[in-house]
């Protein structure tokens, strides 16, 4: 008789419990009870999300899916009653002010979270940035905007540049606290081995730590991303709108948020349609952030 293999005879003489699974047994009742409440809640908490999408691609997608689909991602806005235009300069305008938000915000982040996870982790200067950074993540949007407003746009006028500024402002929290956690994830005993062939705390930073919590990083980075795309209030302290493609970074430019906002309100048909459009691309580009960060960010092997 092996040592493992008991039945439920050779449990009873030894005293021990049966491992065969019982479906009327109370643990069992429960765990299925539980696994079908956690599947109920999954399925209600997906119904509103699931709606939302159906109706963008339903109002959304007639234009965007159509024969016209060049010409809506390309053309200008219409103005008043014209027919057809599309939504082009603000397909531009957010990538525009989103990369500069994640130029600003991605580095500084990343470093921040360096010092606060590598360098001085325990430091009174740490604690404090930390504490900062997780009230920022509750920071008002239009209070971003305000704050740029007041320093960049009474200096130098509404841009994409102060747009870009903006946006940093509300992705900066959500990068360092994503990365900081990231980065201590990394298994130390890796640091250990890094540290004990001879590498330096630069090269165990850049060469083992970074590139180890990647993933982590950049599911942050996604995040703060996605969330600054489909902002509105900032940029309409900053960046205004405009009905024309960009020709330079110190001018108003037009943003999906804004477009959705100013058409959604409009009573023609055509406007109203074209802010359905450009809710469902706002989604499309999120998705494709997330699809990106998915295939760039899994762990190398």
């Amino acid at each position: 008789m092996s040592d493992i293999d008991l039945t439920a005879t050779d449990a009873k003489i030894f005293d021990t419990p049966s491992l065969d699974r019982r479906l009327l047994e109370g643990r069992a009742i429960k765990n299925n009870l539980l696994t079908g409440l956690t599947w109920l809640a999954a399925i209600l908490a997906a119904i509103p999300l699931l709606s939302v999408i159906y109706m963008l691609l339903v109002r959304g997608g007639t234009r965007l899916f159509g024969s016209d689909l060049v010409d809506v991602l390309t053309s200008l806005p219409p103005a008043g009653f014209e027919m057809g235009g599309g939504i082009g300069p603000a397909i531009v305008g957010t990538l525009l002010m989103v990369g500069i938000g994640s130029l600003i915000s991605v580095p500084v982040g990343i470093l921040a979270a360096i010092y606060l996870a590598m360098l001085e982790p325990n430091g009174k200067m740490a604690s404090t940035a930390r504490f900062l950074a997780k009230v920022l993540t509750g920071f008002p949007s239009i209070l971003a905007g305000v704050f740029v407003y007041a320093v960049l746009v009474i200096n130098f006028g509404y841009s994409a540049l102060a747009g870009g500024v903006a946006l940093a402002v509300l992705m900066l929290p959500t990068v360092v606290l994503a990365a900081e956690e990231a980065i201590r994830q990394v298994p130390q005993r890796i640091k250990d081995a890094a540290y004990g062939m001879g590498c330096t705390r630069t090269q165990v930073i850049w060469k083992v730590v970074l590139p180890t919590g990647l993933p982590g990083i950049l599911t942050g980075v996604l995040l703060a991303i996605a969330g600054a795309a489909g902002e509105s209030a900032p940029l309409l302290f900053t960046a205004l709108f405009s009905n024309y493609y960009i020709s330079e970074l110190m001018e108003p430019t037009a943003s999906l948020s804004i477009l959705i906002y100013n058409f959604s309100g409009m009573p023609f048909e055509n406007q109203i349609e074209l802010a359905w459009t450009a809710s469902l691309v706002l989604v499309l580009i999120v998705l494709m952030f997330n699809i990106l960060a998915r295939l760039f960010g899994q762990p190398k092997v």
